[in-house]
């Protein structure tokens, strides 16, 4: 439980609640404090002027006499709590308590401004001020013991402290609550996610009005599912595309053997099972080899090997490569000429692809028409442009032409239609180059590939 996010947030919430309280509690003892003290002070002074009057009024009508004047006063003024003492010449006349606890304040009392002095256990403030009568000069001081004051402090304290337990308790549990029902959507997606599978990867997460912060999460992992989504049905179809493609020449391979070992045939029928027996092998192993090399791009393993390579001579080697299968079916092959071009690249990735864009245009040209491939540099980057005259790529198909295992006609047959990779092969090395590759197609003109390539 310690370790739960909610736990961690409670107990964040009730430290900081109880650091704003001793902050508040410690101002609002200050503050009473000052306000106790300001309250005494302003009744010292108003105290100290009334005693100043009554004893300048009594030593009128005492004629002078000095010790009658200051009974009277104290007799007259009654302190609501406190001492009074009058003194001349640092000699006490009269007190309002005993002599030896109101002479310690006469050394020490500043004239007319309240002081804090010593005085029990927790001191006193004093008001000294001054009276003269006919050239004799006195010194009236009224005392007032903070008792009273400590008092009502002590209250306060104790009120503060026992306030504190029930305050911090009923903070941890609103703590605890506004927690919990923060946190809610957390558990609604975390039971809603745990019910998602390969199975069912459509479905998304509903947190309702949740905080925009749990929204932001719940959008993201909705993302997510919706890559993890069509990750998933591109690899079920490339599963079932890919076992397809390898079951029909699997079932040919396995046929022509059953039919040449069921009698015994001549030379010539054997050799004849073998060769097409041969070509399905190597047509096998063609397509195994593009899909490990897709599935290495896919996985990140494989690694260019970066040489500087004259574009114009590769793909003239590509073309000269293809020129007895581009004849042997009827069809022109060109290359255009060019100067020098260098580009640093993998020569291999390379020269595959130039060489799948070739076998792409001969395979889809008819007899008697032509393919052409020529390199030129247009400013920064290097193109290697492919055209045909062939039947082109009706608009439908357009947007998945570069998908692995799609073919536009389903009707060709096996030996024209391909496998269906080799311009998912294209695509991937001509990015893995940081370049692109884009098409321009009219159905029954032909079809022209240009791979753009940074210098």
């Amino acid at each position: 439980m310690f370790r739960t996010l909610r736990f961690r947030i409670t107990a964040w919430y009730t430290a900081f609640f109880s650091f704003l309280f001793a902050v508040f509690a410690i101002c609002l003892y200050q503050v009473l404090a000052h306000a106790a003290l300001s309250r005494l002070d302003e009744t010292l002074q108003s105290e100290s002027a009334t005693v100043r009057t009554v004893f300048g009024d009594e030593l009128d009508e005492a004629h002078g006499a000095v010790a009658e004047a200051a009974r009277v006063t104290i007799v007259e003024v009654r302190l609501a709590a406190g001492y009074l003492a009058i003194y001349e010449d640092g000699r006490a006349v009269a007190s309002s308590a005993p002599l030896s606890a109101a002479e310690q304040f006469a050394p020490r009392a500043p004239f007319a401004r309240v002081v804090s002095l010593p005085l029990g256990s927790h001191g006193a403030r004093a008001v000294a001020g001054g009276v003269s009568h006919a050239g004799r000069q006195f010194v009236l001081l009224v005392v007032a013991p903070l008792d009273n004051v400590a008092a009502e402090l002590a209250a306060v304290r104790r009120v503060l402290w026992l306030a504190t337990p029930p305050l911090l308790a009923l903070a941890g549990l609103g703590g605890w609550w506004v927690a919990a029902r923060n946190l809610a959507p957390l558990g609604w997606m975390g039971r809603q996610a745990s019910a998602i599978s390969g199975s069912n990867l459509e479905r998304r997460l509903e947190i309702g009005h949740a905080a925009r912060e749990l929204t932001v999460l719940a959008d993201s992992f909705n993302e997510l599912l919706a890559r993890l989504d069509q990750s998933f049905a591109v690899l079920r179809r490339f599963v079932a595309d890919a076992s397809h493609e390898m079951r029909t020449p699997l079932a040919v391979i396995q046929g022509e053997a059953d039919i040449a070992l069921s009698r015994s045939r001549t030379p010539a029928e054997y050799a004849s099972s073998l060769g097409l027996i041969l070509d399905e092998s190597r047509r096998l192993s063609r397509l195994v080899d593009d899909l490990l090399q897709l599935a290495g791009a896919d996985a990140g393993r494989v690694k260019l090997r970066s040489e500087e390579v004259y574009l114009n001579d590769l793909v003239a080697e590509c073309c000269r490569s293809l020129h007895s299968v581009a004849s042997a079916k009827g069809i022109e092959l060109d290359y255009r000429s060019a100067p020098d071009i260098a580009f640093r690249g993998d020569p291999e990735l390379l020269r595959r692809l130039v060489i799948n864009l070739l076998d792409n245009a001969i395979r889809y040209t008819e007899p008697g028409g032509k393919a052409e491939a020529w390199v030129d540099a247009a400013g920064p980057e290097v193109r290697i442009v492919v055209s045909d005259t062939g039947s082109g790529i009706p608009p439908e198909a357009a947007p998945h032409v570069f998908d692995r295992f799609y073919r536009a006609d389903k009707s060709r047959g096996r030996d024209q239609a391909g496998s269906g990779l080799g311009l998912a092969i294209v695509k991937w090395i001509a990015e893995s180059h940081r370049g692109s590759v884009t098409f321009n197609s009219q159905p029954g003109r032909g079809t022209t590939f240009t791979v753009s390539l940074p210098r």
